[in-house]
């Protein structure tokens, strides 16, 4: 599996980056509105510490800043080549975008951003061992 691949899978399935098992926030679904945004200390399968020092998740917000940029060229693209909307339109489009988006990029910011110092290891994802030395 390549580095970009273990990225996408740890962030879409809301994974840890080193075992690919653990969950890292409390519930999957990023508009729960009690504990949606609350993220473990831990990973539960492999003891991973998720922030490794204080401040560790500052620089997630570089990871949110460009995916909310890569949201806004993208309908902005689109708009110029397809839609051609009035300017205040779109504008508003692409706020309300982005603040109805908001719980997904700052989880998906913050995984992404793990996986940056933490990569996976396959001796942490003990189901796939089992299956190999099954077959063996």
């Amino acid at each position: 599996m390549s580095k970009i691949t273990e990225i996408a899978y740890s962030t879409v399935t809301n994974t840890c980056p080193r075992c690919h098992r653990g969950k890292v926030f409390e519930t999957n679904n990023s508009y729960h509105l009690k504990n949606g945004l609350i993220m473990k200390l831990n990973c539960t399968e492999c003891s991973l510490k998720y922030e490794k020092e204080p401040g560790f998740f500052q620089g997630a917000m570089y990871v949110s800043y460009s995916l909310q940029v890569a949201l806004f060229v993208t309908l902005f693209t689109f708009n110029t080549l397809l839609w051609q909307l009035n300017p205040t339109v779109i504008v508003s489009i692409i706020i309300a975008l982005i603040i109805g988006l908001f719980p997904i990029t700052y989880r998906w910011s913050r995984i992404v951003w793990m996986n940056f110092f933490m990569a996976y290891e396959k001796e942490y994802d003990v189901d796939k061992m089992d299956i190999k030395q099954e077959k063996i």
